[in-house]
């Protein structure tokens, strides 16, 4: 329990982090281009309503995600514990999400710079591979079914199921906010429009891989 609540304070640190320093050096009364005369009255740490809305949901998310590794390894150590062998699919669905992170920040390099086709190319691929990675995680589930380790085979199997999908749901939700902000890219939306959308995107994404790394750390030793 004590390592599960490192790590999230970890994550939480990590997040509040990023989200000051981007605070600093970003200005959201020009990037959505509001005229606004007294923006010396403008506080330095003031943050959109949806930037402070994501930073509060991250830390939700990150508490969840801590109870239920916490559960986890209070858990294994039942004497009805048995270890069972993961899918080697889960590898690459590692190296699927790094670079689906990867080319979101790309997208958000490319905003921050006003180069539009950038921005297409880097959401495009950033889905894709997330798409992909969610594929692989149904595949992982099909194998371990035909391996006979079904839900509720044994705690082991319990969790494995259980800490996958809620990543994978993590991530349908993302994707959601993701196909809304491709769609007003393809719609010939300025790059100033999307700016705030695809950064947060990206750092959505860098949280959710972060926290994957964390449970596929801990599904190897399942």
């Amino acid at each position: 329990m004590t390592i599960a609540l490192v790590v999230a304070a970890a994550i939480v640190a990590i997040i509040v982090g990023w989200l000051l320093r981007q605070t600093l050096n970003t200005k959201p009364w020009i990037e959505q281009q509001h005229p606004i005369e007294n923006v010396r009255a403008e506080s330095a740490w003031s943050l959109p309503p949806v930037k402070v809305g994501l930073g509060v949901f991250l830390a939700v998310a990150t508490s969840l995600f801590a109870l239920f590794i916490s559960a986890y390894f209070m858990r294994r150590m039942g004497a009805d514990w048995n270890t069972l062998a993961d899918p080697m699919v889960l590898w690459w669905n590692t190296a699927l999400l790094c670079l689906g992170s990867i080319y979101f920040q790309r997208a958000r390099t490319a905003a921050q710079r006003g180069q539009i086709d950038g921005v297409k190319v880097g959401l495009l691929a950033g889905g894709a591979f997330t798409f992909a990675f969610l594929a692989g995680q149904l595949w992982a589930w099909q194998q371990l079914n035909a391996s006979g380790f079904y839900l509720a085979t044994n705690p082991a199997s319990d969790f494995f199921y259980l800490l996958t999908a809620l990543h994978g749901l993590h991530l349908l939700g993302g994707l959601w906010v993701w196909g809304r902000t491709t769609a007003k890219v393809w719609r010939g939306f300025e790059v100033a429009d999307v700016r705030l959308s695809v950064e947060l995107c990206t750092v959505y994404w860098h949280f959710l891989l972060v926290v994957w790394l964390i449970l596929f750390g801990l599904l190897l030793s399942t």
